[in-house]
């Protein structure tokens, strides 16, 4: 018996570049994150049969969950397990910000990871147990079915890293796009990764949306 899980990241939103700690801060879909989420929709409704779709509560993880609900034609359900990690104070600053004005505590960020905890916000460890909790809620719903789970690019370096086997040090090590899209089997229990921020079905959305640009 196997229960497929689709996951993806939202689409594009403000803060992307330059980076900020977006985190907790609710912030809608740009233009190119709403095509962007099109065209997942359009990409999972052809490859697979999904039975419902479950988001972060936030506004950009809402928007994309929707576009591949209504084009699968399946429940929507919020999650909140699958929110984004809580940074706290750090909540919508650069990273150049941070980097300047705390430079041993971005340090530790960047290298040791799983050592640090947001001041006011959360550690790796229990971003990784609130994701664990929105993994078994599906697999204990949805035996032998398939389901899209719609959250962040921490929610998915947090689940995927736990899937592997892997170090909560690895979590840099896994880089998730807006609207990539992962594939994971869990075969009688057995998790198996088939594909990891598969972007293809982005490529005609990204020409369009470069092309519209000024030039310099």
């Amino acid at each position: 018996m196997t229960t497929k899980i689709i996951l993806t990241r939202h689409g594009h939103v403000e803060g992307i570049k330059p980076r900020r700690f977006r985190g907790r801060k609710n912030i809608p879909l740009t233009s190119l994150g709403a095509e962007q989420a099109k065209a997942t929709a359009s990409r999972i409704a052809s490859a697979w049969q999904p039975v419902a779709v479950y988001a972060s509560p936030m506004a950009r993880c809402v928007s994309t969950g929707t576009a591949i609900a209504e084009m699968c034609s399946v429940p929507f359900q919020v999650l909140p397990a699958l929110n984004d990690l809580d940074y706290g104070a750090w909540q919508w600053k650069t990273h150049e910000e941070i980097a300047k004005d705390f430079p041993l505590d971005y340090a530790t960020w960047r290298t040791t990871p799983h050592l640090f905890r947001f001041p006011q916000g959360e550690s790796l460890q229990e971003l990784v147990a609130r994701a664990a909790d929105a993994l078994r809620l599906v697999l204990q719903q949805h035996h032998d079915q398939t389901v899209v789970l719609v959250g962040h690019d921490s929610v998915s370096r947090a689940l995927l890293t736990q899937i592997l086997d892997q170090p909560l040090s690895a979590y840099w090590r896994l880089v998730f796009e807006p609207c990539g899209v992962s594939e994971i089997d869990f075969d009688d229990g057995e998790p198996w990764v088939l594909r990891v921020n598969e972007t293809l079905h982005l490529a005609s959305v990204t020409e369009a949306a470069l092309s519209q640009l000024a030039p310099y």
